[in-house]
């Protein structure tokens, strides 16, 4: 079963059980979906929807922190509701040290010596990992790994 095709399955079902909080999520989601596959004229592979929920996710977390710095508990509640959903539709998450392991694997397979190989190292990382580790993290531990 696609990704498309679960998400749509569980948009019936909270319609079904009368969540509205839940369905309100999920037609975010699938509305996010749709923009884009007008945007291309194409159907998105499970790849690509992948993307979309994981700048869904960012979204959130920067929604979160913005109404958190304004006292709106009311709203951090909302978009964390939604945070969590969404990540329910991403892949398992690698380990910090399955990370690690990745990041080595990519250095030594590109010979970065320096900070000014980050590039290379991302590059290679970032079409490995998507979806199944945060890339700001990865970032981070990669620049750690070149710069020491």
């Amino acid at each position: 079963m696609s990704l498309k095709s679960k998400i749509t399955e569980d948009m019936k079902a909270a319609m079904k059980a009368k969540e509205a909080q839940r369905l309100s999520a999920i037609r975010l989601l699938l509305a996010a979906i749709k923009q884009r596959e007008v945007d291309e004229r194409k159907d998105l592979s499970d790849g690509e929807i992948t993307a979309v929920i994981e700048k869904m996710i960012k979204q959130r977390r920067d929604s979160i922190s913005q109404f958190q710095a304004a006292n709106r508990q009311d709203l951090v509640d909302v978009e964390t509701f939604e945070l969590n959903l969404l990540a329910g539709y991403l892949p398992k998450q690698l380990t910090d040290a399955e990370i690690a392991a990745e990041v080595s694997a990519a250095v030594a397979q590109t010979g970065a010596k320096g900070v000014a190989d980050m590039g290379k190292v991302m590059g290679v990382l970032k079409s490995k990992l998507a979806g199944r580790a945060d890339l700001g993290k990865v970032s981070a531990m990669v620049k750690a790994r070149l710069a020491g």
